[in-house]
């Protein structure tokens, strides 16, 4: 008689009715377990759905052959007592075929005119066309699809990251087009694919480029040093 007297008395004080408590479905552990659960990487090889109906965990392994561990960019740079720090490891998704475009593109009629005209080197310096091949390898095309509207949308675009003076870049439109305005707008809504493509991902680094050109040192468009300019 006790004992039903506190259970009563439980249940009155209680705001959640007992039985919900040992319920699975009115856990708190269950809420909680979806709550803080952490957003995977996709380095983790492992893909989480929740049901919207029964809140149950679904995981769906991917092959075994992959690597389950996931793999991280960073280094330890300097440790010191309890400070450590990280540095970023260079990650360069350049290859050998996006440096083999490049080279057949440096050979299109049209391309050849314009480095010829740019005696300055005011829109297509070395770094600046380093930066071209750095698009290339980002923008997930096949070697035989890029043509000569590539290499001039990734210059355009390697002047609006790196150049403060944005007029000399306007010159790409003449040896592309001529005289005639109409076509510009097609430019830009390719452009606008074009940076889509690379996922927003526009900044190179000088290192980078100084990597690109590394590959082939003796290539040469590599001599199209500003600095030397006179």
């Amino acid at each position: 008689q006790e004992s039903r007297r506190l259970s009563r008395k439980f249940r009155k004080s209680s705001p959640v009715p007992l039985d919900a408590v040992s319920h699975p479905m009115h856990s708190p552990w269950l809420f909680r377990k979806k709550i803080l659960l952490l957003p995977q990487s996709s380095s983790q090889k492992r893909k989480t759905e929740w049901s919207s109906d029964s809140g149950e965990e679904l995981e769906e392994d991917l092959p075994e052959d992959l690597d389950p561990e996931p793999k991280h960019p960073w280094d330890v740079e300097t440790l010191c007592g309890l400070e450590m720090t990280l540095k970023r490891q260079r990650v360069y998704l350049v290859q050998p075929e996006h440096h083999e475009v490049f080279a057949r593109l440096l050979e299109d009629p049209v391309v050849k005119r314009f480095l010829a005209w740019d005696k300055k080197l005011r829109v297509s310096d070395k770094y600046l066309l380093s930066m071209v091949i750095a698009y290339f390898s980002r923008a997930g095309l096949f070697s035989w699809q890029y043509q000569r509207i590539h290499f001039f949308l990734a210059l355009y675009l390697a002047n609006d990251m790196e150049e403060d003076n944005q007029a000399p870049k306007q010159d790409i439109f003449h040896f592309l087009y001529g005289k005639s305005h109409a076509q510009r707008p097609l430019f830009h809504k390719l452009r606008y694919q074009f940076i889509r493509s690379m996922g927003w991902n526009t900044w190179v680094s000088r290192e980078e480029c100084e990597e690109i050109q590394t590959y082939n040192p003796e290539l040469w468009v590599w001599g199209r040093d500003r600095t030397l300019n006179p």
